[in-house]
């Protein structure tokens, strides 16, 4: 697609790295990260002579995985030291926003790794999206993403609940719409991206759910959620609450519909006629 575009293309992580100063991968889940990174043919195979002064990961992925590549990568050695630069860093830089948010240029970038690194990438992620966000050391930029996520998915599931209490009740999704967006229960999941469909235009919605950000894509980042709370001994009873709601909608063949689709497909809720 991008070689019919006119961007050059290369057939490995490698062969990219090669011709790169700076690299920016992101990719479905921690397994692809390392294989595209440490890989055979991966970004680093040639660990002692790296072009790239600045590794960029926006996977969403666990924080573990992103600190592993980031030591991988602070041990490579650079072909070319390039102003302060001894050796290659790294930064994991996952996004907020979706689909809609990346069409736009609006995207919410959320960064764990090297300071210095990080005021140097910066013009790089304000290209692409209107925030950045410096979160701490390697690992946070992926910590954040998952808490995040982790809030996403809950006050979807909330906001879907309320609006079905609300019909069994005789109240209108679009009159509560009002209530709750003019009220203290005003949230993105109400506002922005509201799962009834008839309510608002342009969401997911408002096309049968089709685009946006897959169910799957939820019930994964959830997963990590789940994960990285037992790792550190946490309580968080509505991350295995919402794991198990979106693991349900992926079963019942819901994986590729926007998450929102917990409306519908798990609430049976009705659309706004």
């Amino acid at each position: 697609m991008f070689s019919d575009m006119g961007v050059p293309t290369k057939e490995t992580p490698f062969e990219v790295a090669e011709a790169s100063d700076v690299v920016i991968t992101m990719l479905p889940s921690s397994s692809h990260v390392l294989d595209v990174y440490t890989g055979p043919n991966g970004l680093l195979r040639c660990a002692n002579l790296m072009r790239p002064q600045l590794l960029i990961d926006s996977s969403t992925i666990d924080p573990q995985t992103s600190r592993k590549v980031s030591v991988a990568v602070s041990n490579c050695i650079l072909k070319e030291k390039k102003d302060h630069w001894e050796k290659p860093v790294m930064l994991d830089a996952p996004v907020s926003g979706g689909v809609l948010a990346a069409e736009a240029g609006t995207l919410t970038f959320m960064v764990g790794g090297s300071e210095d690194a990080y005021l140097a990438a910066k013009p790089l992620f304000l290209s692409m999206g209107k925030n950045a966000i410096y979160c701490g050391g390697a690992g946070t930029g992926s910590a954040a993403k998952i808490c995040n996520n982790l809030a996403l998915a809950v006050s979807m599931l909330g906001v879907s609940e309320a609006f079905v209490l609300g019909q069994s009740l005789g109240i209108s999704a679009g009159t509560l719409t009002k209530v709750l967006n003019t009220s203290s229960a005003r949230c993105w999941s109400s506002d922005s991206y509201n799962p009834v469909p008839g309510v608002m235009e342009g969401v997911p919605a408002s096309r049968n759910y089709a685009g946006g950000f897959a169910s799957k894509l939820m019930a994964k980042d959830l997963n990590l959620a789940a994960t990285s709370a037992k790792e550190v001994g946490l309580q968080c009873p509505l991350t295995y609450q919402a794991q198990e709601i979106y693991t349900e909608l992926c079963k019942d063949g819901h994986e590729s519909k926007d998450f929102s689709c917990a409306f519908r497909h798990y609430y049976s809720g009705q659309d706004e006629l």
